[in-house]
């Protein structure tokens, strides 16, 4: 592979660096970035011009690439692909509607109409869901409400229809002023596909993006604008506004259209590529220059969503302005005795795919990797406090730490197991012992308001000078020993707050409707529950789960212990899993 020889290559060219520069100078006092460098690269990254640094688009690609500039200003070497600083990789498939995907009305038509009109237009009014089974049916189109059941089954839109093998038509959403319980989309598809429906059109006022309906549920599924959703419903008199206040007051149900129409849903899959952008500063000490720490943080966020641009600003260009302040720092004193690796990682938040691939394809080798330090939303402190988790991950890692925030003046919450959310993880579950840096979440997380204007350029310095204390250590001290731990029972991978109850999950947030899970942490309440890599989460416990946020509050709901059922999709098909809630501190 790529790897074998690229890292042999680097490892060679470290060493002959040190050999050649080092009558064995001792490095320069280390001079922390300060706070007006590092709110200038955040509004730098947070800038509408990056459109919310999304991997895989044009705004990440520009982000990569002004990251990838810094640190060649700052004379770091290129660690990444054939000599770049860039390393790439395949990030997940976006799904394409393909134009032979086709809407037609077969009989009988609205009244007037001309049998040459019964086509609907594609992207005008209607658009497949992109985790709609590709192939084609047909059959009567039967309006089912809102197409919501309840997991309680105390309310069900389907009373007194039958839609076995027919198409259901459902409105969006659910009906003012009602719990929004069941009417997610997943939700609706489940029930539509216990119910024998062969195929389910949702209407919208707004179709919905391929990628925001990307999660599979094992059915052909499609939107549709009202104006489509008028002419299915023309035979019978009605319409999607006269049903809404109908259902509003209570007097309609679910009932046969008396037209028929087929579905053909065509697919393709086009590849997207992230980057990694990776910046060495070899050792000076000969005897400890083919060893490395590894300092990371990831570059993307979110994109665009709902078409709003999400800047991302703490999440993470906080993170990314320190790692390359800090390459700068230690590059202007001349380096540290072990390498170090400095590591701005892409689809993060598509479930940590670029610090997977860096560990499977490192700058330098993860045997001589000492240790990594993750800095991930580290731009909103508060009342000077720290969190800094690991630091049990490996021998001697409190001990530094504790020095490094005490000679700081800042207050610490020290965490002793590595598990959370962020690339970090990757590191630990390959041996490295790692630190996690972070300021605390807050209201302004994955919203468009996390932006440059609400950073605390004062604590990121103070984060950045403890940092550097830490990795001066590490890169001349003796090598920690890594030392394996169970998760802590306090993990921000599944939610926080209220009875603290723990599930354990590393969830791909830009994975559309739906939670995906993008890894399980071991001996967790997920992993005992079975839940696996890929998997969606939809619902838990009754309450609804669109989005990760929602998973987090109805975590806060439920106390360490309980047994709850999570309704999930595993390869498009629906199952229930019982799951005994952990505990967090």
């Amino acid at each position: 592979m790529v790897t074998l020889a690229r890292r042999s290559g680097l490892l060679a060219l470290l060493l002959l660096v040190v050999a050649a520069g080092s009558a064995s100078r001792a490095a320069l006092p280390i001079s922390s970035p300060t706070a007006a460098s590092l709110a200038e690269a955040v509004t730098t990254l947070a800038a509408p011009d990056m459109e919310g640094r999304a991997s895989g688009t044009p705004g990440g690609e520009r982000a990569a690439r002004r990251i990838a500039r810094w640190l060649t200003d700052a004379g770091l070497r290129p660690g990444g692909d054939a000599g770049t600083f860039f390393q790439s990789f395949a990030i997940a498939n976006g799904t394409v509607v393909a134009p032979d995907s086709r809407f037609d009305l077969l009989a009988p038509g609205p009244q007037g109409r001309d049998p040459g009109q019964t086509h609907f237009a594609l992207e005008r009014d209607w658009r497949p869901h992109g985790g709609s089974v590709a192939t084609s049916v047909s059959g009567e189109v039967v309006f089912v409400g809102y197409g919501i059941v309840t997991a309680d089954g105390t309310h069900d839109d389907y009373t007194g229809v039958d839609v076995n093998d027919r198409i259901a038509l459902a409105l969006a959403g659910a009906p003012r002023g009602a719990t929004a319980t069941g009417a997610s989309r997943l939700e609706k598809l489940i029930a539509a596909r216990r119910h024998g429906a062969a195929a389910v059109l949702l209407v919208n006022d707004t179709l919905p993006s391929v990628a925001s309906t990307a999660t599979a549920a094992g059915m052909v599924s499609a939107s549709v604008t009202p104006r489509a959703a008028d002419a299915l419903l023309a035979p019978s008199g009605a319409t999607t506004a006269t049903l809404e206040r109908a259902i509003a007051r209570g007097t309609t149900s679910a009932f046969a259209t008396g037209t028929r129409a087929r579905i053909t849903v065509a697919l393709g899959k086009q590849e997207r590529r992230a980057e990694n952008v990776v910046g060495v500063l070899p050792g000076t000490d000969p005897a400890l220059a083919s060893e490395a720490v590894v300092v990371g943080a990831h570059w993307d966020h979110l994109g665009v969503v709902d078409g709003a641009i999400h800047p991302g600003a703490d999440d993470n260009a906080s993170g990314t302005a320190v790692v390359v302040g800090l390459a700068k720092s230690f590059a202007a004193a001349g380096g540290a005795p072990r390498t170090l690796v400095f590591t701005l990682f892409a689809g993060e938040e598509l479930g940590l795919l670029g610090s997977r691939h860096y560990v499977g394809d490192p700058a330098v080798p993860m045997t001589r990797t000492v240790a990594m330090v993750n800095l991930d939303m580290v731009g909103r402190m508060r009342d000077r406090q720290l969190e800094i988790g690991g630091v049990d991950s490996g021998t001697g890692l409190r001990e530094i730490v504790s020095d490094a925030v005490r000679t700081a003046d800042l207050k610490s919450t020290l965490r002793g197991a590595p598990y959370a959310p962020s690339d970090h993880v990757r590191f630990y579950r390959s041996g490295t012992p790692v630190l996690f840096f972070h300021t605390g979440s807050h209201d302004d997380y994955h919203k468009p308001s996390d932006t440059a204007d609400r950073i605390n350029a004062d604590g990121m310095a103070r984060v950045a000078t403890v940092a550097a204390e830490v990795i001066e250590r590490l890169a001349a001290g003796s090598r920690p020993s890594y030392v394996a731990m169970p998760p802590e029972r306090r993990e921000r991978t599944s939610g926080g707050g209220g009875g603290g109850a723990f599930l354990g999950i590393v969830a791909d947030q830009g994975a559309g409707d739906g939670v995906r899970v993008a890894d399980v942490m071991p001996s967790s309440a997920a992993e005992r529950g079975g839940l696996r890599e890929g998997d969606v989460l939809v619902r838990l416990a009754g309450a609804s789960l669109v989005s990760f946020d929602d998973l987090r509050t109805a975590l806060k709901a439920r106390n360490p212990g309980d047994r709850v059922e999570l309704q999930v999709l595993r390869n498009g098909d629906d199952r229930t899993v019982s799951i005994t809630l952990g505990a967090r501190s």
